[in-house]
This record gives C-alpha cells, sequence and structure tokens, in this order.
C-alpha cells in the first residue's frame, strides 16, 4: 500500500463543510519548514486532489496549516480584533506508508483534529 495524505474541513458552528478555505502544507526538516502545495477546501469541505498524493509520499513530519480567519471572514463570522482562531497550524508525524487523514472541526472559537480513516 502507498501512504497519501488527506484532510476535511467541517464549520461546526455553521453545521457544514467549510467551502473556500486555504490550507498548505509544509514539510518539517530540523528547524525550517519547505512548503509544498497550497490547496483550497472545495464545497464538501475537503480538497479536489490528495494534499500529499502516493507518488510524492515520504514519512516524515509535516505541518498543515488551515487559514481560519481568512475563511470565517469570508463566510460572514462576526469580526474580532484580532480573531481568536486565525491560522492554525497542525504538526504531526507519519511513520509509515499509509493512508493519512487530518479533519479540521471547526468553529469561531475552538477546534479538534484527529487521525481519520
Amino acid at each position: 500500500m502507498s501512504g497519501y495524505l488527506t484532510t476535511h474541513v467541517l464549520d461546526t458552528a455553521r453545521g457544514c463543510p467549510a467551502q473556500g478555505l486555504k490550507i498548505e502544507l509544509f514539510a518539517i526538516k530540523d528547524d525550517s519548514r519547505v512548503r509544498i502545495k497550497t490547496l483550497v477546501t472545495n464545497a464538501d469541505g475537503r480538497t479536489d486532489e490528495q494534499i500529499l498524493p502516493a507518488k510524492s509520499f515520504a514519512t516524515g513530519t509535516y505541518e498543515l496549516v488551515f487559514h481560519a480567519g481568512a475563511y470565517l471572514d469570508a463566510v460572514g463570522t462576526p469580526p474580532e480584533a484580532p480573531r481568536f482562531l486565525d491560522i492554525i497550524p497542525i504538526r504531526f508525524g507519519m511513520s509509515e506508508a499509509a493512508h493519512y487523514h487530518v479533519p479540521l472541526l471547526l468553529s469561531p472559537f475552538g477546534y479538534s483534529t484527529y487521525r481519520g480513516s
């Protein structure tokens, strides 16, 4: 089995997928971050392609950066100055060639993630 990486973002405050949310993927090497890809979620709250497909997969430490503040602004969530949640980084390790699914459950004042399937 080849490894690959996916995500799914759900807006739990509005009860719907988070469409139009920008996501960046970084590889973490020692003390540096190397941006690999930038994607935007579709109407289902997923990306149109795998974040890290099998042909590019490598084990290691990665970071997904979710641009929650811009998304919350775009959907009309009342603004704060500054927003409680703006940029949400999730750093995680992939230790085997498997499907890694890193979903984000998002609201203006909290979030949750887990290793999904």
